[in-house]
């Protein structure tokens, strides 16, 4: 997952934790507001009632012997109410005390906010109890509640796109350099040390590091390719001089037979000592990109001369050998360097396959990318075998003859022509290499 999208993800999964506990809170916070503003309306109604204590109808009650008698007032809606009775408790008392409670008015029930005062008037104790329908307050808070909910789940998604859009504005040189820079480490010529434009800091030191880090990367990547075709280069002239003295050397008749095979066994070594420099000076050519990539391939020609060049490898195992070339597609680039690595690749079908095996070349054109598969049926590798066959003298199976460097070769040639190379294998099942082209960019379908 991309950084851009772990922050959007953590800011809009934490705007919506804060959602959902605004919404729960959201009600207690609002009712605690309005009771508390009720509360205070309630406790001016009962300091405005007992300072009038003294009106002619609260008298006429307070004068009459029947204790149980209570004065009652309510509004004409109902919406609040006046109850003041004899206390039962008659010891003295002078508090306040709030609650909720449903009272029924003229057979109409409802919920009041009612404040409760008890308090002693010449003597004698009484409840006095001032009500607020809290009716229409409940619903609509009940109604603010859900709307509340839609409104903040609105607003967090809203700002969850802005803030992914800010993100990725932020990241952009990022990514930039990431496309640019990163993705390059492998191919120091191909780096580019422009710096990306940017005005964060913190990109602008990655961009710095970057290139001083390419700069000497690629100062000493040079170095090891120019060091790699001038070894090379130069160790063909004193090897070719040792193998004429010892071809001429084995020519003397005065030579008994086990000092012929000692120079014949060394001229032997020779000739693996040149093919290994060869080789490696071929890589360092590759690597250096003297190699023209402009001629046309034709894929199935190609193959079909090399299994006829193959043939009496072929035949000594007794292998099947099947060509399944279904596309008429031309790449275009180096011919001979394109037969190496199809060369390769199929004398290590040969050779590691198991008598009277099978080999298949097949085509196959997928997401506009041409795919050409050489698979067999022989020894196989392990998944850590087949992760270092493309290292350079890197053996999987010793008992067979080779230097190791057949498929480095193949992998700078598939380098130099952006071929991506996929491989595929089990143990005693066999294996696929499969080469990925590029198309249409480099290939023609004829």
């Amino acid at each position: 997952m991309k950084l851009k999208h772990k922050l959007s993800l953590f800011n809009i999964i934490s705007k919506l934790l804060l959602v959902v506990i605004l919404w729960i809170a959201f009600p207690y916070i609002v009712k605690k507001v309005i009771y508390n503003n009720a509360d205070k309306n309630l406790l001016e109604k009962k300091e405005k009632f007992t300072n009038n204590l003294d009106s002619k109808e609260i008298k006429d009650f307070l004068l009459t012997k029947d204790s149980t008698e209570e004065y009652v007032s309510f509004s004409t809606l109902h919406d609040e109410f006046i109850v003041l009775e004899v206390s039962p408790n008659q010891k003295k008392i002078n508090r306040n005390v709030f609650f909720n409670d449903k009272r029924k008015i003229e057979n109409q029930e409802s919920e009041y906010r009612i404040l409760q005062h008890n308090f002693t008037y010449n003597k004698v104790n009484y409840q006095l109890e001032i009500g607020s329908n809290i009716k229409d307050i409940n619903e609509l808070v009940e109604l603010l509640h859900y709307n509340i909910l839609f409104t903040f789940l609105g607003v967090a998604f809203f700002t969850f796109f802005i803030d992914l859009s800010y993100v990725s504005y932020l990241l952009k040189p990022f990514y930039k350099i990431v496309e640019t820079k990163i993705k390059l480490i492998n191919e120091p010529e191909k780096f580019i040390h422009i710096p990306i434009d940017n005005t964060t800091s913190e990109f602008k030191e990655l961009d710095t590091a970057l290139n001083q880090m390419m700069y000497r990367i690629n100062e000493l990547f040079l170095k090891e390719k120019q060091f790699i075709g001038n070894v090379s280069h130069e160790l063909l002239t004193p090897i070719s001089i040792l193998k004429n003295r010892l071809e001429n050397l084995i020519q003397n008749q005065s030579l008994n037979d086990n000092a012929v095979d000692k120079v014949s066994d060394s001229l032997q070594t020779l000739d693996l000592m040149k093919k290994v420099i060869a080789n490696l000076l071929l890589i360092s050519r590759i690597d250096n990109k003297q190699y023209q990539i402009n001629e046309v391939i034709d894929f199935d020609k190609i193959i079909s001369e090399l299994i006829e060049n193959l043939e009496d490898r072929i035949q000594e195992k007794h292998l099947v050998i099947t060509k399944n070339i279904l596309h008429q597609v031309h790449f275009a680039g180096n011919q001979t360097l394109i037969k190496i690595l199809l060369s390769n690749l199929l004398t290590n079908a040969i050779k590691y396959n198991n008598y009277k095996g099978s080999i298949v070349i097949r085509d196959e054109i997928i997401n506009h990318k041409y795919y050409l598969t050489i698979s067999d049926s022989g020894l196989g590798m392990s998944t850590e075998q087949a992760s270092q066959i493309f290292n350079r003298f890197s053996r999987i199976h010793f008992d067979q003859e080779g230097q190791g460097i057949g498929l480095a070769i193949v992998n700078s040639i598939a380098q130099l022509h952006q071929i991506e190379i996929q491989v595929a294998s089990e143990i005693n099942q066999g294996t696929n290499f499969t080469l990925i082209f590029p198309y249409p960019k480099n290939l023609i379908k004829s």
